[in-house]
């Protein structure tokens, strides 16, 4: 079944504060991505949403940024992400928000490690200590690297799902100062715009598989807000100067040619503030590319 592609909607909008992420996996669907992965020969099955409290009922965990719900969400997304890979399925988590990823990328390396291809303009290293914001979102990372809210780093099963080894960021470019502190000591490999811009995608994207290359399976986390906000306006935490359209589609191609995709999320699409959901449109045209899709 290394062919079937299983779409998992994971409506969040908690992990930070900005309304209408959420509506992302519509928006997702509504812009034609099994569609388009059905034309690349996939079979797709779409299984819905994963249920996702209403924020608006969640007064009583507004001081806790919203944690209980957001790992009770964690939970059911690792258990979807670990039965689709048990039943021979690529899934594609659909955000929501970033925190999503913990349960995502947890899900997926239940049985078998996966490296990671880490795509944002943020690292989402934060712990509860360095955060500035709060927003739990800005902590995925650093969760599936064992630090930070106890709840979220056994979230699945106990204890780290990542090694720093297993992942590389790539479009970064907006850290808050502890956190950027944490990840030079990290260990984790990170290439941000300055590198980019120097040494072009092509040779960061792959040096990014050489280093790894110690895995046989890769998941690709796209933030969207990794792309530049005046290509994709419908993001909530906008950076400006990131990675171009075609820069995002050559990164997304080179992986292709890996042959190791065996996951994906795409997170951080917010059609409230898109422009006709030009943002999602993009962010399918990028999965397509990452499952294989050629221009010649």
């Amino acid at each position: 079944m290394e062919n079937s592609v299983r779409m998992i909607g994971v409506p969040v909008d908690l992990g930070q504060e900005q309304r209408g992420v959420d509506l992302g996996p519509g928006a997702l669907r509504y812009a034609g991505l099994a569609a388009r992965l059905s034309g690349l020969g996939y079979l797709v099955e779409d299984m819905g949403n994963l249920p996702v409290p209403v924020r608006d009922v969640l007064g009583a965990e507004r001081e806790q940024r919203y944690l209980p719900s957001i790992t009770a969400v964690c939970e059911t997304v690792y258990r979807a992400g670990a039965s689709a890979v048990a039943q021979g399925y690529l899934p594609i988590f659909m955000g929501g928000d970033h925190s999503m990823s913990v349960g995502s990328i947890g899900g997926v390396t239940d049985e078998h490690p996966a490296a990671v291809i880490w795509v944002d303009a943020h690292a989402d290293f934060n712990t509860p200590q360095s955060t500035i914001t709060g927003n739990i979102h800005g902590m995925a990372l650093a969760a599936l690297l064992g630090e930070g809210f106890p709840e979220l780093v056994d979230v699945g099963r106990p204890g780290p799902k990542l090694h720093a080894s297993d992942i590389v960021i790539i479009g970064l470019r907006e850290l808050d100062p502890q956190e950027r502190v944490r990840l030079r000591e990290s260990g984790i490999m990170a290439y941000t715009m300055r590198d980019i811009d120097e040494r072009g995608m092509a040779a960061v994207a792959r040096e990014a598989l050489g280093r790894l290359a110690h895995r046989t399976r890769l998941h690709v986390s796209l933030d969207l807000d990794g792309l530049d906000p005046l290509e994709v306006p419908g993001v909530g935490t906008t950076a400006p100067g990131g990675i171009t359209y075609r820069e995002a589609q050559l990164l997304m191609e080179i992986i292709a040619d890996s042959g190791l995709l065996s996951s994906m999320d795409i997170v951080e699409i917010n059609p409230i503030l898109d422009n006709s959901n030009r943002t999602a449109k993009i962010a399918v045209e990028l999965a397509a590319s990452a499952f294989g899709a050629a221009i010649l």
